[in-house]
């Protein structure tokens, strides 16, 4: 295991809630981390961008003294008008971890290294892996088969050992676990962390809408669709959400570019940021979620099950 040395004994569990669109904010990272668990969020979800060096704040302030620490997500495509300044507040408020996604991460690295940050990339695949690991990240966040929102279709079982030949860094397995066990299978494969998203939707500190948590537990896995036509990208969406905002899950049903800017700018954009607002994401994982704890409660659950896991 490669547990990078900024995180050992800092944490409950080897368990990371992924940030996710419009469900991370400052009371579900804030929870997370006083949990024991490291909590993040996508820097968009603070809107206006005036609002993301108030969360930070908030983040600072409001984290118990021995809490896990937290994380920033950027999405380092060109499509992202707010990369720029959204990294430059990163970096003015040296946020421990910073997660970089859809696109080379190469200049964030630098730039958080210089303050003894930590990177994890996001990838799906091996090719993806090797350039993120000639980047220099610290950890290579593997988004397997069954995980919510943007995904791959790689099986966790061949993904890991192969990436582990190949990189000495932390791993992190994303991808259909919502359970302690499946944290602690994650380990065994040989991953260094669980990426854990879609379960903490259902959680009362999550922003999501209280309908987008209602149908995360009235789901099952038959209701998960893998798809390109929300971003671009391939992911997986909750068919009822697909089917309401009159989306067609056919991959390539309509020819669509990789648009990653989600900020729903009040210039012209607004149909755009509604129908990003109404097509919810979710894992394979969504048929073992029946309830809507706090994150305490969760996490609590989570480290019986994975002690109980042997």
């Amino acid at each position: 295991m490669t547990m990078p040395a900024a995180l050992k004994g800092r944490l409950r569990l080897p368990v990371i809630a992924a940030p996710m669109f419009l469900v991370s904010g400052p009371e579900l990272v804030i929870a997370c981390c006083n949990a024991g668990v490291i909590g993040t969020f996508p820097s968009l979800n603070a809107r206006p961008i005036e609002q993301l060096d108030g969360w930070l704040q908030d983040m600072e302030k409001r984290r118990t003294p021995d809490a896990a620490p937290f994380g920033v997500n950027l999405i380092v495509h060109r499509s992202n008008s707010r990369l720029a300044e959204d990294t430059a507040l990163v970096v003015a408020h040296q946020v421990p971890i910073v997660i970089t996604s859809v696109g080379h991460p190469g200049d964030i690295v630098a730039q958080v290294h210089a303050y003894g940050g930590l990177v994890f990339h996001d990838v799906i695949n091996m090719r993806h892996a090797q350039k993120a690991i000639e980047a220099g990240v610290d950890g290579i966040i593997a988004v397997c088969a069954g995980a919510g929102g943007h995904a791959g279709q790689l099986s966790p079982f061949a993904f890991i050992p192969k990436l582990r030949e190949q990189f000495d860094g932390a791993i992190i397995l994303a991808g259909s676990m919502s359970d302690g066990k499946g944290v602690r299978a994650a380990e065994i494969l040989g991953a260094d962390f669980a990426y854990l998203g879609t379960r903490f939707i259902a959680t009362r500190e999550s922003m999501a809408d209280q309908a987008y948590k209602e149908m995360i537990v009235q789901s099952d896995i038959s209701d998960i669709v893998y798809t390109d036509q929300v971003s671009g990208i391939m992911g997986n969406f909750l068919a009822p959400s697909l089917a309401a905002a009159g989306v067609d899950p056919t991959p390539g049903a309509v020819a669509k570019s990789v648009d990653m800017d989600l900020s729903m700018r009040e210039t012209g954009e607004k149909k755009k940021g509604k129908a990003w607002k109404s097509i919810w994401s979710a894992g394979q994982g969504v048929g073992g979620i029946s309830d809507c704890p706090s994150v305490q409660d969760l996490v609590d659950k989570l480290a019986a099950d994975y002690e109980n896991a042997g």
